[in-house]
């Protein structure tokens, strides 16, 4: 089995769609996926997700799944240096996270207090819970850290949702912090991972990542990849996204 993550095009947060960039991305991005033999996709329920996916449907002549726990991961935590608002889960200062043993615990990292005050794991398990029955639903169902075959099957599932949720979804399937993948990786808009099963004695498979963030599209096309997401390379650099 292979699986497809796509992150949403440039987004236009006030609209819950896509900038004219975003817009350009993806019908890059659909001109590539258009030609893999996709067997099923899947939509977060938020706009800039299912403007993302659109471009894509119509040259596979296509349509998605709309599933709920695929919208961006949502449980605001009150983060150490910020007391009076809760702010979204993994945007902590690299002082502050770093120094916390739990996170680095990809089964201990809800245990935090920061984490308990709040829903995180409530909403973590509902993710990875329906994320493993989807994968049930197609032959692999989930056996302590490793998936049982149960019907083997060479399917290309697309996945078209976002960045907090993407690196939930990944540390499920690699058996790792979220925490690590929110802090330490970065997929720009329109960027794409792949996944794919190794079998390597019968009816035992594993995810493998043979790509993460791929944004080739893009520069195919010499379109410069958006900043989102990212903060400045250096401190002094004005130009690029600050706290």
């Amino acid at each position: 089995m292979k699986i497809i993550i796509i992150r949403h095009g440039d987004p236009d947060y006030e609209h819950d769609s896509l900038t004219p960039k975003g817009w350009r991305e993806v019908e890059y991005l659909s001109e590539w996926i258009s030609r893999m033999d996709v067997t099923k996709v899947y939509v977060s329920p938020l706009g800039r997700a299912k403007d993302t996916a659109n471009a894509t449907l119509k040259k596979l002549n296509q349509t998605a799944t709309e599933c709920e726990w695929l919208r961006e991961f949502d449980a605001p935590i009150h983060r150490p240096d910020v007391t009076d608002r809760k702010m979204i889960t993994w945007d902590w200062l690299p002082q502050d996270w770093t120094k916390e043993p739990l996170f680095y615990d990809h089964e201990k990292w809800t245990d935090h207090p920061a984490m308990t005050e709040s829903d995180v794991k409530a909403q973590y398990d509902w993710v990875i819970g329906n994320f493993d029955a989807l994968l049930a639903s197609h032959g692999y169902v989930r056996d302590d850290h490793y998936y049982r075959v149960e019907r083997a099957n060479k399917d290309t599932l697309v996945f078209f949702c976002h960045f907090g949720l993407e690196c939930v979804l990944l540390s499920r399937l690699l058996d790792v912090s979220p925490m690590v993948l929110w802090h330490h990786a970065c997929a720009a808009p329109s960027s794409v991972t792949t996944l794919v099963t190794e079998e390597r004695r019968a009816g035992i498979a594993l995810f493998r990542m043979t790509g993460f963030g791929d944004i080739s599209h893009l520069n195919a096309n010499g379109e410069e990849p958006s900043f989102q997401a990212r903060f400045c390379e250096t401190f002094d650099d004005e130009t690029q996204r600050h706290d």
